[in-house]
């Protein structure tokens, strides 16, 4: 986010997480708020650069196939990313939250989209050229150092979900992004894990690159094994150590 850091004591709180499929918990919010070290003069350089943008739920951020001009941070709200197949599938990369940008690789501009962004809800984004990118790159060491890290993120984060699809099966898959929201939304009540945090089985296959049918499946399956329950729009995990096992193949 456009702002530079605060000292401990009059730290804001920390915006939510970004959400895709991983193994590794503690990488999933790496690069939020990549512009975190600037000093408050860097960060006003910044600004003066930016335009602002604000989307409201279901806008586009870009599409896939439009040319690369630039990125965007998200100020505010949530934007989600994902690809469509020729036949129109949709596969979701990632929900990325403040502190983060969208719209890479090309951060200095040309060639296309691979993918498209959407708001999924109200957002506020501050979007920099490619142009004032490479200005600032040029020009604010701290700021190439902050480009550098945040694009370390972003290629980690697709290297993990490459590999989540390329090595565990469908249902494994399901009970490891039921690990991840049950990490950053589950709340303990008594032996039970209540992830809070509203999802749909639609969201939930476009995330693992199944289907509807497939997530509805796992769940049943998951149910009768008395791993979880799925009461209104909450899951409450019951035996979370057999879920994890679940995930890596292990029934």
């Amino acid at each position: 986010m456009l702002r530079a850091s605060h000292p401990p004591d009059t730290a804001e709180p920390a915006p939510p997480s970004a959400l895709y499929l991983t193994e590794v918990f503690s990488e999933i919010n790496r690069g939020a708020g990549f512009l975190d070290r600037l000093t408050l003069d860097d960060i006003q350089a910044v600004r003066r650069q930016a335009k602002p943008v604000s989307l409201g739920s279901g806008e586009a951020v870009f599409l896939q196939g439009d040319p690369h001009r630039g990125i965007y941070l998200i100020e505010k709200g949530r934007v989600r990313t994902y690809y469509a197949s020729p036949s129109g599938k949709e596969m979701t990369l990632a929900y990325w939250t403040p502190g983060h940008f969208v719209g890479g690789p090309e951060v200095f501009g040309g060639g296309v989209h691979m993918w498209s962004a959407m708001a999924v809800e109200p957002a506020r984004l501050s979007f920099l050229s490619g142009a004032a990118i490479l200005h600032m790159v040029q020009t604010i060491p701290s700021f190439a150092v902050c480009m550098i890290e945040a694009l370390a993120a972003k290629g980690k984060c697709y290297s993990a979900l490459v590999q989540m699809l390329g090595t565990r099966s469908v249902v494994e898959r399901i009970a490891q992004l039921l690990l991840i929201l049950a990490e950053l939304h589950g709340k303990r009540d008594g032996g039970n894990l209540i992830i809070e945090r509203e999802i749909t089985h639609e969201q939930i296959a476009n995330i693992v690159g199944s289907t509807r049918q497939w997530v509805t499946s796992a769940f049943q399956r998951f149910e009768k094994q008395g791993l979880l329950s799925l009461k209104r729009n909450t899951v409450v995990i019951h035996r979370l150590d057999e879920l994890s096992l679940c995930a890596v193949g292990g029934q």
